[in-house]
């Protein structure tokens, strides 16, 4: 049990004295590196000596913005031995990644940058195509090169920190805003570690295998900080890997003998797919005693298909552990009993209004949505349902989620949002989530300010509609982007509603460039574009985008779908000859990879391209030809032409 009173980095020294337990990375089917505690923290220390020869002091702020885990983790726990606050920035492909780590380093003063020569050089490349010369030559002067330390011998001193120092800093989503940086404390994190290993009810046996990018709190908290603290062994598998190969999360989970895993939503469905086609021979995973769900809504039907779908490969019925928590939480906010049912109550979609009580749906209705219960709050987390006022709501009543507690931030880096905006007058923390009390447990309905929650991350609608009126023929206010989860297929769609008057041949030309730019500033796949009349606003002037998107949900445009489709199959009928099916490819290659321009003949893991820009383009190739091509057949044939013979000659070719 840790003590309440330690630092992050007192958990490492423990766990390197007690010379129990490990840390292994998974790079692939056979590469792995496998560290004790000890060599991890002699490690950290070697990295910690080059942050002090470069002149950082305790509390100076590190970005960390690198592709491997090895690296991170390395980076991370040198910055807690000396007493720096480490920054998690995702790497990604878009131009919202970019834009987002230069947001972050002007924000922070004077961080250091920790990371790679090729990010630094596609950095590099992209301001200086936007002009930006002396930002990217500030970017550099920041720059501690991973590459460059070829000599990690020489140990950096140790720094003495206090509880309520600086732990680290977690950055939210933002193509357009500037992102919102979570201050989290050495208290807020082991209270929550603490919590959480007593409510999943942690053994010294326990095995943990976790996909999920060390730059979300579930990966880096929940499945790293959590394992060390307690000593245990635990795999951290590259995320990259497992968009490529979903299946091998699974086959790595019966090898290591895991009893713990995790994955949001979209990633049951994205193994799934691949394995209703392909199967698993010879794995098992009975070992499995917990599979924790969260990052995103939660999809019950979706619940029930995976655990359908393992159930021949030993999974446990009831492995499936729903949970609830946010970053200003540290990480958990509410855990379920392990080993219980999974719970969830169906709903009228149209009774979920705040201070009121919902109202059951009727079996089989068409405006039922199911949601699923997330359990009760875990240790040292107090959890309240309010309505407008910030007034308690009765038990049962839909209203504003709001917390407090050990586990909970004070407040944002730079006061921004200030905190009168995120804490009430008695001092809880409003969520920005809409819920309910059902039976004890806690029922997440929605977003209050309509956060669109795509594959594990959320994205507000406002930085969207930034980026969409890049088109000249648009501006805000005449376009709206809304999110909207279909739990019975348990997946998410982006739509953007366009006010549009002119005429409607036209339409589809704008839809197929907003799409475009969208996906290229913001890695986003777009759902639907759809055209309105009007746009609803507040008397304020305020886009009610839920608005629409129940429209959407209760069928509005469904007329305007089917004219859409009947056009689409028609134009795509009879398209199939080489020259054409290997242009398509390309344009969508190319409107993913937007750093170079990908030929005919061009092997797409030689030019390096990422996990994430396969599965988009995986995506891509799904929408318009459904079932023709898995994602592993992307592997057997890497470039434009082989793929387009392959899917001309395959078993798919007639469709």
């Amino acid at each position: 049990m840790i003590a309440p009173e330690q630092t992050l980095a007192d958990l490492l020294d423990a766990a390197a004295q007690a010379d129990r337990g490990a840390l292994t990375f998974i790079e692939g089917e056979r590469d792995e590196l496998t560290l004790s505690y000890g060599q991890l923290l002699r490690r950290a220390f070697g990295i910690l000596w080059h942050f002090q020869q470069r002149g950082l002091q305790p509390g100076d702020a590190v970005i960390l913005f690198t592709n491997s885990n090895e690296q991170f983790v390395d980076a991370f726990w040198a910055c807690q031995l000396g007493g720096l606050v480490p920054v998690p920035v995702t790497v990604g492909i878009s131009d919202d990644h970019r834009r987002k780590l230069l947001k972050i380093f002007s924000a922070l003063e004077r961080p250091c940058l920790y990371t790679e020569q090729a990010l630094l050089s596609r950095m590099a490349s992209f301001l200086t195509e936007a002009g930006q010369q002396a930002l990217a030559q500030r970017l550099s002067e920041a720059a501690l090169v991973v590459d460059e330390l070829a000599d990690i011998s020489q140990a950096g001193t140790r720094h003495v920190g206090t509880p309520d120092d600086r732990a680290f800093i977690q950055f939210s989503s933002g193509s357009t805003s500037d992102p919102k940086g979570v201050v989290l404390t050495h208290r807020n994190v082991l209270t929550n570690i603490r919590a959480i290993a007593e409510g999943y009810g942690q053994r010294q046996d326990d095995v943990a295998l976790s996909w999920m990018p060390l730059t979300h709190d579930m990966g880096l908290i929940g499945f790293h900080l959590a394992m060390v603290a307690y000593q245990q062994q635990h795999h951290i598998m590259d995320t990259r890997l497992f968009v490529r190969r979903p299946l091998l999360w699974l086959e790595k989970a019966a090898e290591k003998r895991a009893t713990l895993l995790c994955s949001p939503n979209f990633g049951y469905k994205h193994v799934l797919k691949l394995f209703e086609s392909r199967g698993l021979e010879g794995v098992d995973l009975s070992a499995v005693r917990l599979i924790f769900n969260g990052a995103e809504p939660i999809s019950a039907s979706l619940c029930r298909q995976f655990h359908r779908a393992m159930a021949p490969l030993g999974l446990a019925a009831n492995s499936m552990f729903p949970v609830y928590g946010l970053a200003e939480a540290s990480l958990g906010v509410t855990f379920p009993e392990p080993g219980a049912a999974l719970s969830s109550v169906e709903i009228q979609r149209h009774s979920l209004r705040v201070g009121a009580s919902w109202e059951a749906a009727k079996p089989n209705a068409a405006d039922a949505v199911e949601f699923v219960c997330l359990g009760r709050p875990i240790r040292d987390c107090e959890l309240r349902i309010v309505d407008h006022e910030d007034q308690a709501l009765a038990s049962g009543l839909v209203g504003h989620v709001q917390i407090r507690g050990g586990n909970v931030t004070a407040g944002y880096h730079g006061d921004q949002p200030p905190a009168a905006s995120v804490f009430t007058a008695d001092g809880w923390l409003r969520t920005g989530d809409l819920g309910f009390d059902h039976a004890g447990e806690l029922v997440i309905t929605g977003r209050d300010k309509d956060i669109i929650f795509v594959n594990g991350q959320n994205y507000y609608p406002h930085d969207i509609e930034n980026v969409a009126v890049m088109l000249e023929e648009l501006e805000l206010g005449k376009v709206a982007a809304a999110g909207v989860s279909r739990a019975q297929e348990g997946t998410d769609e982006l739509l953007l509603f366009v006010l549009y008057r002119d005429a409607p041949e036209a339409f589809p030309d704008l839809a197929r460039r907003l799409r475009g730019l969208v996906n290229e500033q913001t890695g986003l796949e777009v759902a639907q574009v759809l055209p309105v009349a009007r746009i609803p606003k507040t008397t304020s002037g305020k886009l009610q985008r839920h608005k629409l998107a129940e429209d959407y949900l209760n069928g509005a445009f469904a007329d305007f779908l089917a004219q859409q489709a009947a056009l689409n199959g028609a134009s795509e009928h009879g398209a199939a000859d080489a020259a054409t099916l290997e242009e398509t490819l390309r344009t969508i290659c190319n409107s993913v990879v937007v750093d170079r321009a990908v030929g005919l003949d061009d092997n797409l893991f030689e030019i390096g391209i990422s996990s994430l820009a396969l599965a988009q383009i995986h995506a891509r190739l799904e929408e318009l030809y459904p079932g023709a091509v898995d994602i592993a057949d992307v592997f057997d044939y890497p470039s434009i032409r082989e793929l387009a013979a392959f899917m001309q000659s395959g078993p798919g070719a007639e469709d």
